[in-house]
């Protein structure tokens, strides 16, 4: 990761918490903090950072490993797909990976967020074990390889170790596919035990827990999980997958008599230290509840939609102030453009109107209700002090290319309409993460040789 050589950095306009600024001038410490943002200012000996500058967004929800596997599930089977088929893929690219592939491919991932604008990743971390299911003589080995994964690329991550012990609802078997994610609490709470001791001290990291889903857990494992995270950090992100799929929907039900996102909300904590990944398929009672709890709704539009999952009820969930933020999850996608275009489109196709997710008459724009919610939820999803430009946060921004031609001219909210709904092309040219340039137009300083050891691990796969 490329040092800052200044630390001052100097925009004609920047996207503050308060709202656009023109004249900002931002000072970073050597340790990549923001320690003044100061709008109206003079630029003196600062830097200029050669576009509009916007937070970087987080990306709340990542299977890295995934990555390598886009496009191998797009071929129809004989007797039709869904989610449940293209799992049956998954699983079977999964049993072949080892260690030193898995870093390779999700530091190839990571520098394409970079490039993307996204500064941060919720990493969503399942793949524990060696391919016969057996624990690594370190039990932590995959985990460390996405932690340096990070480090490598300079994003900064909130790393959630999964937990997954079964096969389905009520403490089903676990079939052969997922014997290298199994692990009972006591295992997975050393597993992020090990990460926290590891990464100690490191802003550029935190550490939480995340339950793979109520078919992969029972009650009685959750609430172990979610007590012995609470003994060794109270503040800690808890992420879950819940009610992505109609059949889970029902597979719920005929095991306890509620639906998914219905059974959490009554048998377990949830708080704002929550994000609940997809809760694609909710009644408006649970909506309701949800968007209540202060927890946060983890969409993932461009997999939801590749999969097949169903469209989430943003709109209405948006009025109840619901708390949001997106991930790209299988990573068919890597574009944070895509992900808030597809969330709006997405109601737009069901409801047969246009730009739904908006502040109604007083903020009408939907790209800065995206951008900004986004922001915020993502943040709080990975616990970390980013998605804002303000004194305290991470130095985590972007700039933008704003001589492209969907951007020029273009300033405001009209700015992030553009930048969301106007063309095909990456608008960000520079990206700062964590008070480091890690991308200068358009390249990541290391792009080479990691693009280099990512083909290496993808020509393995292949032998």
């Amino acid at each position: 990761m490329t040092s800052v050589p200044e630390s001052r950095l100097f925009a004609d306009r920047a996207l503050l918490p308060g709202g656009w600024a023109r004249d900002v001038l931002f000072e970073v410490s050597p340790a990549g903090e923001l320690i003044a943002v100061t709008p109206n200012a003079r630029p003196g000996d600062a830097a200029r950072a050669g576009g509009t500058v916007l937070p970087g967004m987080p990306n709340l929800h990542s299977h890295a490993f995934q990555r390598a596997m886009a496009g191998l599930a797009e071929r129809a089977g004989p007797e039709g797909d869904s989610f449940w088929t293209w799992r049956e893929v998954m699983y079977g690219f999964v049993r072949r990976l080892r260690p030193e592939q898995v870093q390779a491919i999700a530091t190839q991932l990571y520098v394409e967020m970079l490039k993307a604008g996204y500064t941060a990743v919720g990493e969503f971390h399942y793949l524990h074990h060696d391919t016969d299911g057996r624990p690594y003589a370190d039990p932590a080995e995959m985990s460390r390889r996405v932690l340096a994964a990070a480090a490598d690329s300079g994003i900064g991550i909130t790393l959630l170790p999964v937990l997954y012990g079964y096969g389905g609802f009520g403490g089903q078997p676990a079939g052969e596919g997922q014997r290298r994610f199994l692990n009972a609490p006591d295992r997975l709470l050393a597993i992020i035990g090990a990460a926290r001791a590891a990464t100690a001290g490191d802003p550029q990291v935190a550490v939480g827990l995340a339950p793979h889903s109520l078919r992969a857990v029972t009650h009685e494992t959750l609430t172990a999980a979610v007590t012995g995270l609470q003994s060794m950090d109270g503040d800690a992100p808890i992420h879950i997958h819940v009610a992505e799929q109609g059949k889970e929907v029902q597979d719920c039900i005929d095991w306890s008599g509620a639906r998914p996102v219905e059974w959490l909300l009554q048998n377990a904590p949830v708080d704002d230290r929550w994000c609940l990944v997809h809760a694609t398929h909710v009644t408006e009672e649970e909506m309701a509840r949800l968007a209540a709890s202060g927890a946060v709704a983890g969409l993932c539009p461009t997999t939801e939609a590749n999969l097949g999952d169903g469209v989430f009820p943003a709109t209405d969930y948006l009025a109840a102030n619901g708390a949001f933020g997106i991930g790209s999850d299988s990573h068919i996608s890597v574009s944070p453009v895509e992900e808030l275009r597809w969330l709006e489109y997405g109601q737009r196709l069901i409801q047969r109107r246009r730009n739904l997710l908006s502040g109604g008459a007083a903020a009408p724009s939907v790209g800065a209700l995206l951008y900004r919610g986004a922001l915020t939820g993502g943040a709080q999803a990975l616990a970390r002090p980013i998605g804002r430009l303000a004194a305290g946060a991470r130095a985590d921004l972007l700039v933008l290319d704003d001589d492209s031609p969907a951007l020029y001219g273009r300033e405001g909210d009209v700015l992030l309409d553009a930048a969301i709904f106007a063309g095909s092309t990456n608008p960000v040219r520079h990206v700062m993460a964590g008070g480091s340039w890690v991308v200068r137009d358009g390249r990541h300083h290391r792009e080479a040789p990691v693009f280099a050891a990512y083909k290496a691990a993808i020509d393995a796969l292949q032998a």
